[in-house]
């Protein structure tokens, strides 16, 4: 017997039973994800941790080329993937917390301790329905390495087949603006696309008593720290959110020396795909004749980084109606477009599929941010989480097997 054609009313929920019975378990494997956090593409405990947790409730995870594991529920052609994200960040921790980092320098500082958190539950809950009730459709999960070093985790993910018949992806992210007990949605752009830009200056130095002997390469450095971004927002649409901002500016030694060496690193962003693809074959271009006049030499190292994650309509709408019918009605906020970069796009270039906010912010804490030695989100959002995912995987279930029974059985004109 299908679910989806049997006891389950996805208009009302379906796994706050679930979530409570779990939730102890959940924070426990939490706390112990946090207290050992591990850094991009070195997620080899993280990995066998979860692969032990899945295996002793009776799945079979798959482990990935190098770090990462994914997991198949059901039976039949695919649903839908879920994807978690699991690297930690080269961070202090600075909570004081019983379960703080054991890690010197490294926390999970951006809620990844979180995301896969979620989807072990989301797995363990899916699962055990399974058993009882056969979903009729696969349901995927995904375990992602290395999501904060672009280009990411997610490619590496892409190019082993996994979402290959893999109609839709959801993945969903901490946000500490974001009140507990409410998600944070958004069709189209919800992340920017993020370059990393350095550029290596050289030119022929000399006395500051002298710069039209030289080629005076910090008045140079300082007219590409200010006119490259301005003619970017001058060349592209307005409306595409273009932004570049420098991190990392480096020269000379003296106060009276005119260096001949120099450094300037820093990101483009953009919210528009196609802007982006644009800007940045014209980013050199730009850099070189800005430079020109100056004489100095600009060598440009372009690292593309990951595309914006573009919501698509539909799979936002499956969401919503998750979210309204687990949490209620005021339970969905609409949340601002990031100008931060997250590798899930590189999935949503492949398929269909919407990245939700999940609000950790309990009443009366203070308001995070991330990749903070501070931060600090309620454990409470992870229950929210669990409950969101799973009823999505739910609806994306339904909504493919309604759509193959249509297939089978077609409705002829001439009947309508």
């Amino acid at each position: 017997m299908v679910f989806a054609n049997s006891r389950y009313d996805l208009s009302t929920p379906v796994f706050d039973d679930w979530v409570e019975r779990m939730m102890g378990t959940l924070v426990q494997f939490r706390r112990e994800v946090h207290a050992n956090p591990e850094l991009s593409f070195r997620e080899v405990a993280t990995t066998e941790r979860l692969m032990n947790r899945l295996r002793e409730a009776g799945m079979n995870p798959v482990a990935c080329e190098g770090t990462g594991c994914y997991v198949d529920i059901g039976s039949g052609p695919f649903a839908v993937a879920l994807r978690a994200d699991i690297d930690a960040l080269p961070i202090v921790e600075q909570t004081d917390l019983p379960y703080a980092s054991t890690v010197p320098g490294v926390m999970h500082a951006c809620g990844h301790d979180i995301h896969q958190t979620v989807m072990l539950g989301v797995a363990l809950a899916l699962h055990e329905l399974n058993e009882k009730t056969p979903l009729g459709r696969s349901v995927r999960i995904l375990f992602q390495p290395a999501e904060e070093q672009l280009p990411g985790g997610a490619v590496q993910m892409i190019s082993q087949g996994l979402l290959k018949d893999i109609p839709r992806a959801f993945a969903l992210h901490c946000d500490p603006k974001v009140d507990l007990g409410q998600i944070g949605t958004r069709i189209g752009a919800i992340t920017s696309a993020s370059d990393t830009i350095k550029i290596h200056l050289s030119g022929h130095g000399g006395h500051t008593s002298r710069p039209h002997l030289t080629e005076d390469l910090i008045y140079a450095m300082s007219q590409i720290a200010v006119q490259v971004p301005a003619v970017l927002t001058r060349r592209t649409d307005v409306r595409s959110g273009v932004l570049v901002a420098w991190g990392q500016v480096s020269a000379g030694v003296a106060p009276n020396a005119i260096p001949a060496e120099g450094y300037l690193a820093g990101t483009m962003r953009c919210l528009d795909v196609e802007v982006w693809r644009q800007a940045g074959n014209m980013l050199d271009e730009v850099i070189e004749q800005v430079a020109v006049p100056f004489g100095v030499t600009a060598r440009v190292e372009h690292i593309r980084g990951v595309p914006p994650v573009v919501n698509t309509d539909l799979e936002t709408t499956m969401l919503e109606n998750a979210a309204r019918a687990e949490l209620g009605e005021d339970s969905i906020v609409l949340v601002e477009q990031s100008m931060g970069g997250e590798d899930f796009a590189w999935m949503l270039q492949e398929v269909p599929g919407s990245m939700f906010r999940l609000g950790t912010r309990a009443p009366g804490d203070p308001t995070y941010d991330l990749h903070q030695g501070d931060y600090a989100p309620s454990e409470q959002a992870i229950g929210i989480g669990v409950r969101v995912m799973a009823a999505t995987a739910l609806r994306a279930v339904r909504f493919e097997l309604a759509k193959a029974a249509k297939a089978a059985n077609p409705i002829r004109d001439e009947a309508r």
